[in-house]
């Protein structure tokens, strides 16, 4: 049974979606993400200036007349979400998760595709895949996927990444637009990234908090890795150790960084203490002039 919190939580974020997408994101998304080509539609009578190379032989030589085909852009998308939800996600400092700030991005994404009735797919995945929901139509289904998002309990604290790519890169067989969302406090998944990229369209969608870059210098902190439970004392009153930590996220940024665009993925930076909105949008005018 699901709790009541939760169902409306769930009200609550369909309700934002919406009207985010209904102000905001409509014409963005359709323009941003096009069909994945072009399928037969009918055919007509030949006129002047037509593309001779779109004349239909067939139905000319029974006709004894010129007819040429007529095509339309194959809508339907596949938009699929990888939403991580090891331990790392159940941070935040400024009254969300970064787990709840992913079922709210989901959401508004979800409810942009159902809009142009595309399909959507959903797997949440820890250091293994923990909920896999098939690609399907419909508002109620993306209900359910936000529904499983909040309410979902991991079962390990680990990431895997790599592990959670190999899987998706095996069920999905038709070519769909991806969204990995993240904080990627992983390694080794490059290789399972590079061979996604060459089939799909990806979008890393990376969540992080700004108290997660530095440290602050409070003295003796006994500090719990939330992925491993590995505990460390760390001196935060000093400022060698300060500067070290902020080196190494400082390398962790620009590795990702040199991944994605070496692979041609693009990267959302966001940060859970402000509005998703606005990066989002600005994610998609960016797209939508260079495309």
């Amino acid at each position: 049974m699901i709790p009541k919190e939760i169902l409306k939580q769930v009200r609550r974020i369909e309700i934002q979606s919406t009207r985010l997408v209904n102000d905001l994101f409509g014409g963005e998304y359709k323009s941003v993400f096009k069909g994945q080509g072009i399928e037969f539609s009918d055919v007509r009578e030949y006129v002047p200036g037509d593309d001779i190379r779109s004349i239909d032989w067939n139905v000319t030589a029974r006709s004894q007349h010129p007819f040429v085909k007529k095509f339309v852009e194959e809508r339907e998308l596949t938009v699929f979400f990888i939403v991580d939800m090891s331990g790392s996600q159940f941070f935040g400092t400024s009254g969300k998760f970064k787990s709840e700030i992913a079922a709210e991005i989901t959401a508004l994404l979800a409810f942009s595709a159902i809009r142009n009735k595309d399909k959507v797919g959903l797997s949440i995945v820890t250091d293994q895949v923990e909920k896999h929901l098939p690609v399907k139509k419909g508002k109620l289904h993306v209900l359910r996927v936000i529904r499983e998002i909040l309410y979902f309990q991991p079962k390990q604290r680990g990431t895997n990444l790599e592990a959670a790519l190999e899987y998706i890169n095996r069920v999905l067989t038709r070519t769909a637009v991806i969204f990995i969302i993240s904080d990627f406090l992983d390694q080794g998944f490059e290789k399972a990234l590079r061979l996604m990229s060459q089939r799909h369209d990806i979008i890393a969608v990376h969540l992080w908090d700004p108290n997660e870059q530095v440290l602050p210098s409070v003295g003796l902190v006994e500090t719990e890795d939330p992925e491993t439970g590995e505990e460390v004392l760390a001196d935060t009153s000093d400022p060698m150790v300060r500067r070290r930590y902020e080196e190494l996220r400082r390398r962790q940024e620009e590795s990702l960084d040199r991944l994605f665009k070496s692979l041609g993925i693009d990267r959302v930076p966001i940060d859970i203490s402000g509005s998703y909105a606005e990066p989002l949008i600005r994610f998609f005018r960016l797209r939508e002039k260079r495309l």
